[in-house]
């Protein structure tokens, strides 16, 4: 009976981090210690740390660690991270670690965590989660459902869907903890590290588009189509999901200039690295620039420099045509979108700037747009490193690193 107990009582415990974890979780802790010693205000103190809505073993470590703390704000930090939690796991670990708290003489509030009420027939509220990849080739993204089991059918629903030809899959799965944070690690080793959570209505938004746009996709809309109304009653309505017009801050006219400009840096952000041009896509331009290096003609840097800026404004038409510019300018707008609920309000601009600039509503230019050239820059650079492995570097050489805005290394 004793060992029965005991195998009981280690089933909900998290994993063990591994050392980079406890270092990372350690490190977040004495940052948040050092602010609580400046005075910091509870905004400040949230900044200090990472919870991770996909590892519930991971926030269960940084609340048993911040609970460690016996420090009077400490409850009022954990009900502000994790207060809104509704999954089992997240907040059992949450009222124990305030009642240790307790315990050691720092105050709760009775009313420091809002109510639980559970409609009869309906899943508990917060219980449903969405989660959205960034995009990753031209126009995919997975849409991860999350739920109890009693709404779909299973706990989760995994689309991956392309915003031009519709759901490429659409799996529902039943998961268990560890199966889950399986799952996840198969996403981070293909390199889908960034994900966002934004409202419900807007993830099912974006599964609605891809249904009633593309009905005859090959793969996942019947899946889908199943399972649609229940999603409705669950996770929200498409209609119901936020007007980007509105949500997005409007570019001040001052600013346009500057974060059009900004846009080219935010290229190359790892957010983006999928919207590159291949390798094979960028070989005709390398070439193109290797004869602007190498021409016979005595041209000053200033003269190859314009010569190969030509280029690269060529590539960027070839590569982005005008004609596939709308397509963009959506992923951009739904690229600042992310980057805002990811706190990056200055890269969200930017963002939303470039995403002007071949809006015929919006903007009579239709030539440079410094964030797609950004991106075939980058690709370029990449692409003569790939091609120049072992050769030194010159004093003056045609490609700039990436992020400069010239090209000729001066």
């Amino acid at each position: 009976m004793e060992r029965r107990k005991k195998a009981k009582a280690r089933t909900g415990a998290p994993t063990p981090l591994a050392p980079e974890a406890r270092a990372s979780l350690e490190s977040q802790v004495a940052g948040v210690m050092a602010a609580l010693e400046a005075g910091a205000d509870g905004d400040a103190l949230k900044e200090q740390v990472s919870p991770e809505p996909r590892d519930a073993d991971w926030d269960v470590h940084l609340m048993t660690a911040l609970g460690a703390q016996s420090h009077p704000a400490i409850p009022t930090l954990l009900a502000a991270l994790f207060g809104e939690a509704r999954d089992k796991v997240r907040r059992k670990a949450l009222k124990k670690t305030l009642h240790r708290l307790k315990t050691r003489g720092v105050a709760v509030p009775d009313d420091l965590l809002p109510r639980e009420e559970a409609a009869i027939g309906a899943p508990r509220p917060g219980t449903a989660a969405v989660f959205v990849s960034a995009f990753f080739g031209r126009g995919e993204r997975y849409v991860i459902l999350e739920g109890p089991s009693e709404a779909l059918g299973g706990n989760v629903l995994a689309s991956r869907i392309s915003d031009v030809e519709g759901f490429q899959e659409c799996v529902l799965l039943t998961l268990n903890r560890k199966q889950q944070t399986e799952l996840w690690g198969q996403f981070r080793e293909q390199g889908l590290d960034e994900w966002f959570s934004p409202p419900l209505a807007y993830a099912v938004q974006l599964l609605e588009e891809a249904y009633t746009g593309h009905p005859d996709a090959a793969s996942g809309t019947s899946q889908y189509g199943a399972l649609r109304q229940r999603i409705f009653q669950h996770w929200g309505r498409p209609e119901d999901a936020p007007d980007l017009d509105q949500v997005l801050p409007a570019v001040p006219d001052a600013e346009r200039s500057r974060l059009r400009e900004h846009s080219r840096k935010l290229a190359l952000d790892p957010l983006f690295h999928s919207w590159l041009p291949s390798h094979q896509e960028i070989e005709p331009w390398l070439a193109r620039l290797q004869e602007v290096q190498d021409s016979p003609l005595i041209l000053s840097d200033q003269q190859k420099q314009i010569r190969a800026d030509a280029v690269l404004d060529e590539a960027t038409v070839a590569l982005y045509p005008l004609e596939s510019r709308a397509d963009w300018r959506r992923r951009l707008r739904e690229a600042a979108y992310h980057l805002l609920l990811k706190g990056r309000q200055e890269d969200s601009g930017a963002a939303r700037a470039a995403a002007e600039m071949d809006d015929p509503d919006r903007s009579g230019l239709t030539g440079e747009n410094p964030f797609l050239k950004g991106l075939v820059q980058y690709a370029v650079y990449l692409g003569w490193e790939l091609q120049r492995p072992q050769e030194p570097e010159t004093e003056s050489g045609l490609m700039a690193p990436a992020g400069e805005s010239l090209l000729i290394r001066r």
